[in-house]
């Protein structure tokens, strides 16, 4: 494995061709999220909040189609 940065701040990871695709697919996806939340203000409880809120909605929208 290599890891440069170069000098427009990146940061390029270079891994061998048999690593497990789906264990590298999670590793990027964690990336991702910790790149769109690294400016965030918000706070856990407030996510979690929202979280059960969606949670809710979502089931109260699908129950149906899970319990008969």
């Amino acid at each position: 494995m290599q890891i440069e940065r170069n000098s427009n701040n990146q940061i390029t990871i270079k891994v061998s061709s048999s690593i497990d695709s789906y264990g590298l697919q999670r590793l990027i996806d964690y990336l991702k999220y910790l790149e769109a939340t690294a400016k965030s203000k918000a706070k856990q409880s407030d996510v979690d909040k929202l979280a059960d809120e969606v949670n809710a909605s979502w089931w109260k929208k699908n129950k149906k189609r899970f319990i008969k």
